[in-house]
This record gives structure tokens, C-alpha cells and sequence, in this order.
């Protein structure tokens, strides 16, 4: 779709003026597709507050929609372990939890239905099985329910802080102290509503609590165990970057830093250790997701002095 200003458009809002000239679409669609690049003006990219000027050409570009309910696909899992309550899988760095914006398939939920028939429903149609999250590009262990006894009994031990959940993390920096205990507030940063912050607006956000405990330390980096108390989004990457120490290779909260080390292509975070009681039997269950190939070919960089 496209369509051009004229002269009585001149100086209105980009966002402001396309939410009157297009009624079928909200003012936050339109920002959400202005922010995925799919408005353009005069064939390239713009900010919503970019101003109407007389005779520009803007481009709309509105993708089809999802389905309603995801679809399986035939994705391979690493599986820790699977019986009839639960699935736990080692979940490699690139793949998304579950479908959201810019994600429509190829994510987590897709592979879970291709691999358990019965799973649709557990938890909400969009969400099947999910309990926990791990970001897109960290690796490591997560828990699936796989019936709504599971789903209940591990969302309250989630909820009730009855879940272990540790992480390797490679740092910028060496920590000072070499081990300790980091609390604040999390919620959206009032500069980019992309972010999370451990500054949040107004003292809003959420109480999050995070340990850590240097394990080795390198020339400029050190491998960082992490215990997380909370699961606030983007925990570990929002604390680290707040004590001055942000995950290696972490575009999001790294700042201006750059690795410069061979073999990171993405934030060096992975959940190596997932321990709880089984939601139906009641046993302690303990897994470990082992090193993924470019975590551990960093680390050997960096063991080597390189």
C-alpha cells in the first residue's frame, strides 16, 4: 500500500497522521510496523516522530497474519530427559522459545508439537508447555509440561523460587568482589522500550536478585557462575551490564564494547543447570545442558592467552 502527502499533511506526526489515514490499523500497529522497517518514506527507513512533508510517498508493507495456533515441525531437540509429565531439552543459542513478533515458526513450541502429539492446550494456545524462557540466543536447560498436573505444580515452584537455575557466563572484565550478590529493581528502560533496565522509570519494575562467583579469570574476561533468585527478563544480562561486567558479545547491553575474541558470535550465556522437584512424583531432579561447541571453543581462546 502506498500512499502521499499533500500540502495539509505538512508537519503532523508520521505515526499521528497515518493513524487517521488508515483506520484499520491501531497507532501502536503502525509504530510496531514503522520499528520492523515495514513503513518506509521515499524508499527508506524512518522514526514515528519523523515529520510529514508535502508530496513524500510512504510505503506500507503489513504482513499476513500468524496463525492463531502454532503449527509442529519436524525441529530437532537435544533431550535431556522426557517421561509423561515433563520434557526437559538442552535448547541451542538461535532458537526462539516460543511465537511472537518477527517469529512465527521455526521456534521451540513448533518442534514441541511435532514431538508430542497431546501437548496442545497445556498452558494457553499460543504458549503450549512453556513454564520458563530462556532468550534467543542464550543456550542451556529448560523444562516443558507436558500435562496441566505438570504445568500447575511447575509454574508454583517457579513462582515460589523452588526452582535451582544456574548459568555460565563469560564476562567483560574481571568482577571485584570475586563473588556476590546483586539486587534491584527490573522493568522497562525509560530510554528504549526494547531494553530492560536495572533503573527503571518512577522505581517501577520488579524485585530481582542474582549471585555470581568468578570461576576463572582471563585477560580482560573471566567465566562467571550465575544463580538467579528471580527470572526477570533479561536477568543476568541487565545485572552484569549493571555492575560494569555485561555478557560477552551481548549487542543489547554491552554498550559500546566489542569482542575481541575469535569465535563470539552471540552473547556467551548458557544455562547449564536446572534443578527442581518432579511436579507429579515429587522427586528431586537435577540436569545439566553440557558446553555448547562455541562457548567452548571461546573458552579455549581464552584458556590459551590468545
Amino acid at each position: 500500500m502506498q500512499i502521499q502527502a499533500s500540502a495539509p499533511d505538512a508537519g503532523c506526526r508520521l505515526d499521528v497522521w497515518l493513524d487517521c489515514r488508515l483506520p484499520g490499523l491501531s497507532r501502536s500497529r503502525i509504530q510496531s510496523l514503522i520499528q520492523a522497517g515495514r513503513i518506509t518514506v521515499d524508499g527508506k527507513p524512518v522514526r514515528a516522530h519523523r515529520r510529514v512533508t508535502t508530496g513524500m510517498t510512504v510505503r506500507i508493507r503489513v504482513p499476513p497474519p500468524s496463525p492463531a495456533r502454532p503449527e509442529p515441525e519436524d525441529i530437532p531437540l537435544d533431550v535431556l530427559f522426557e517421561d509423561g509429565a515433563i520434557l526437559v531439552v538442552n535448547k541451542p543459542a538461535g532458537l526462539v522459545v516460543h511465537p511472537a513478533a518477527g517469529h512465527a515458526s521455526g521456534t521451540l513450541v513448533n518442534a514441541l508439537l511435532h514431538r508430542c502429539a497431546d501437548l496442545a492446550g497445556i498452558g494457553g494456545e499460543r504458549r503450549p508447555g512453556i513454564v520458563h524462557r530462556l532468550d534467543r540466543d542464550t543456550s542451556g536447560a529448560l523444562v516443558v509440561a507436558k500435562n496441566d498436573r505438570a504445568m500447575a505444580g511447575l509454574t508454583a515452584a517457579f513462582k515460589a523460587g523452588a526452582v535451582r537455575k544456574e548459568y555460565l557466563a563469560l564476562v567483560y572484565g574481571i568482577p571485584e568482589p570475586a563473588s556476590g550478590r546483586i539486587e534491584t529493581r527490573i522493568g522497562r528502560s525509560p530510554h528504549d522500550r526494547k531494553k530492560m533496565s536495572a533503573r527503571p522509570a518512577g522505581g517501577a519494575g520488579r524485585r530481582a536478585v542474582t549471585h555470581y562467583e568468578v570461576l576463572e579469570a582471563f585477560a580482560g574476561a573471566a567465566l562467571v557462575r550465575v544463580r538467579i533468585e528471580t527470572g526477570r527478563t533479561h536477568q543476568i544480562r541487565v545485572h552484569m551490564a549493571h555492575v560494569g561486567h555485561p555478557v560477552l558479545g551481548d549487542r543489547q547491553y554491552g554498550g559500546r564494547r566489542r569482542a575481541a575474541v575469535p569465535g563470539v558470535e552471540r552473547q556467551m550465556l548458557h544455562a547449564q543447570l536446572l534443578a527442581f522437584r518432579h511436579p507429579v512424583s515429587g522427586r528431586p531432579m537435577q540436569f545439566e545442558a553440557p558446553l555448547p561447541d562455541d562457548l567452548a571453543g571461546v573458552l579455549g581462546v581464552l584458556r590459551c592467552g590468545i
